[in-house]
């Protein structure tokens, strides 16, 4: 199996195992597994320990092919109930279930010719579950009505289209309008068939959804992979040997087909997804053609991140913050705009996406914004630090996303930072702002009705840059740190409770610290202090003893000039993480000189001397790392453009396959990636160096 950063584990089922469903059979709120084996003529039954592992399989005899099998409670018992079907002929089989994982021997009801897939659910909204068969060999699918009690009344017979070689169905609500919909795997023709359901058991006339030239796509599983709570589509290429993901948007619409580092030595056969363990996202189950076992896969790195998507603001955007300005439990955006000397709000719909801006006027050259409830209404204010003005200003909050205009108060000289904290333990919200000009921090104390103290400042090093706050000596009082680009230091400065701070501690950094975070990196429950250096190009973390003092730093290699900084947990392993903004490195490309030579991207060499056009060269020294290419696509192409540049990627895999291993393979570039290639709309085939 390709090496990737999942997690699998391996479980012995019967023989040639080919379909595999998840749900609790014995109704001890623990998912459970249930695979078809077309060997041995029977499916197994592996109970779930609600932690990632199984017990050992318990077998029942079906019919003479069982190729696909699913779960649903098929006579309103409440109990789970197992239907598989019969390749071989034009049967399902349905195995009633005690409760308990146990089940009853199977009934069989007419289906198709060659039925090889099958999905349960109520596609006529009369709160009984109905059955839909994919017919290999007659190129339809039937729908079984249930009446009574597991009974069926009668079939339907939809036709997707000739060629289609139908291998697997799904179901679920894609669209969000109550009505369950079906999702076909049409192998001869490379696409799935998405039906629309009217909620009557009848259907819209299918949406295709490319897979891709040659990925012959095999089963399909439904689950929301990437913890949006809309459905997505998981679809398993017997062609192409690899996992794609359809992102839903809960509209009915899905965006191009990502293909994580899910890759198999081994075709993959049928697949299925569940929570395995209880993370609130969907796992993925493969069975494979000749293995006898099942593979267990986290489908969604949530370490790594989608491609942009751009919004307009002001002129020059410097700085930005996120909150719920409007209090409709969805975060916002808003940005201060250096150039055109405001702030741009953008309200936020709770899907990622945001309405256009809205501006509002601050004073001269914005250059830090924060954003708190000054004045205790519970409703969020915005502050702005503005450069030329030497001033901020205060622009309070209706709660419904807009603003009074600005209050404007005097700060120090060049305020280039601005954060905001109860620094006197007043339960009011003061501000501290760091002034690049005269070489102090400005407080400014909250008097909880929007309106502030004059001005008082505490000396810090050269060329303030950023501030952080909060109680680095634990002693329940705010403390302040400060980034000096112009000594290369930090500042410390411990609070009193009262507003008022003790001088300065300074601690060497790298050169040209531009911005400071604060956050407990080594998990000791006390502060630590990450800095990032514009100069040297790198961080620097001080670890914090926990009373007001830290250990010399400890410098890590970034990115070209590091301007930000901040920490999160951003891969949800409960462990601080750090993020930098890089503002030198311009170039999606990285690009290192290396014996004389360019090297771009790990692939393509340029001489320094009489480098030309469309020229590249290739030694076995800048070879891609095991054969993976990351790449960055242009949302400039169209869907069905990025379709068919995905489709000519798995082709290149397909080619490139030997002794059933890929060569190379593609995939989207994630954060741990030095290097990756960007496919862009253009002409000629270069780099710029």
């Amino acid at each position: 199996m390709t090496e990737n950063n999942t997690q699998t584990k391996t479980y012995s089922v019967g023989s040639y195992p080919r379909s595999v469903a998840i749900g609790d059979v014995n109704n001890d709120t623990r998912l459970d597994i249930v695979v078809a084996n077309v060997g041995s003529n029977d499916v197994s039954v592996l109970l779930g320990y609600g932690n990632d592992s199984f017990e050992n399989q318990t077998r029942y005899s079906v019919v003479s092919y069982p190729l696909s099998v699913s779960i649903g409670d098929v006579n309103n018992d409440t109990q789970l109930d197992i239907v598989v079907t019969d390749l071989r002929s034009k049967y399902v089989s349905i195995l009633l279930g005690y409760g308990n994982g146990s089940f009853e021997n199977q009934t069989k009801y007419s289906a198709g010719s060659n039925p090889s897939s099958v999905a349960i659910g109520d596609v006529n909204n009369d709160t009984r579950l109905d059955i839909v068969v994919a017919n290999y060999g007659s190129n339809d699918v039937s729908v079984l009505l249930q009446y009574n009690r597991g009974a069926i009344t009668y079939e339907i017979s939809l036709a997707p289209g000739g060629g289609s070689s139908l291998r697997c169905v799904a179901i679920g609500n894609l669209n969000n309008d109550t009505n369950l919909d079906i999702v076909l795997a049409n192998y001869g023709t490379n696409n799935l068939g998405v039906l629309f359901g009217y909620g009557d058991g009848s259907f819209e006339n299918q949406m295709m959804l490319s897979t891709g030239m040659n990925s012959h796509p095999i089963s399909i599983a439904a689950g929301d992979f990437n913890g949006d709570r809309e459905v997505d589509i998981a679809v398993a290429n017997h062609g192409t040997k690899h996992v794609d993901i359809m992102l839903g948007n809960g509209q009915g619409k899905f965006a191009i087909q990502i293909s994580y580092e899910i890759g198999f030595d081994t075709p993959p056969l049928v697949m299925a997804s569940g929570d395995f363990n209880n993370d609130t996202r969907s796992e993925i189950a493969v069975a494979y053609d000749g293995r006898d076992h099942v593979d267990i896969f986290v489908a969604y790195n949530h370490g790594s991140f989608e491609n942009q998507t751009r919004h307009s603001v002001g002129s020059s955007p410097q700085s930005v913050a996120i909150g719920d300005v409007n209090n409709d439990t969805r975060l916002d955006i808003v940005v201060a705009n250096l150039r055109s000397n405001d702030v741009s709000v953008l309200l936020g719909y709770g899907n990622g996406s945001f309405e256009n801006q809205t501006r509002h006027s601050v004073g001269s050259n914005p250059q830090s914004v924060a954003i708190g409830d000054v004045n205790n209404d519970s409703r969020l204010d915005i502050v702005v630090a503005n450069w030329d003005s030497d001033d901020v200003s205060i622009l309070l909050g209706y709660g419904n996303g807009s603003f009074e205009n600005q209050t404007k108060y005097l700060v120090g000289s060049g305020p280039f930072f601005v954060a905001i904290g109860d620094v006197n333990n007043d339960t009011r919200l003061d501000i501290v702002v760091a002034n690049w000009g005269s070489d102090d921090v400005s407080i400014l104390l909250g008097y909880g009705n929007g309106s502030f103290e004059n001005e008082t400042k505490y000396l810090v090093g050269s060329y303030p840059q950023s501030v952080a706050i909060g109680d680095v000596n634990n002693d329940t009082r705010l403390d302040i740190v400060v980034a000096n680009s112009g000594s290369n230091d930090v500042s410390v400065l411990l609070g009193y409770g009262n507003g008022s701070f003790e001088n300065q501690t300074r601690y060497s950094a790298g050169s040209n610290p531009s911005c400071v975070s604060i956050g407990d990196v080594n998990n000791d429950t006390r502060l630590d202090i990450v800095v990032a250096n514009a100069g040297s190009n790198d961080v620097s973390i001080l670890l914090g003893y926990g009373n007001g003092s830290f250990e010399n730093q400890t410098k890590y290699s970034v990115g070209s000039n590091s301007s930000s900084v901040a920490i999160d947990d951003v891969n949800n392993d409960t462990r601080l993480d750090i993020v930098v903004a890089n503002s030198g490195s311009t170039d999606l490309l990285p690009v290192q000189v290396k014996d004389g030579e360019y090297l771009v991207g790990g692939d393509m060499i340029f001489p320094i001397k009489n480098m030309q056009r469309g020229v590249a060269q290739s030694t076995t020294g800048t070879r891609w790392t095991n054969g993976i290419v990351p790449y960055v696509m242009s949302t400039d192409f169209t869907a069905q453009q990025q379709a068919l540049i995905t489709g000519a990627m798995r082709n290149i895999e397909r080619l490139t396959t030997i002794n059933n291993r890929t060569c190379v393979q593609f995939r989207p570039k994630v954060s741990k990636d030095q290097y990756s290639i960007l496919i862009k709309t253009g002409t000629g085939c270069s780099s710029h160096v």
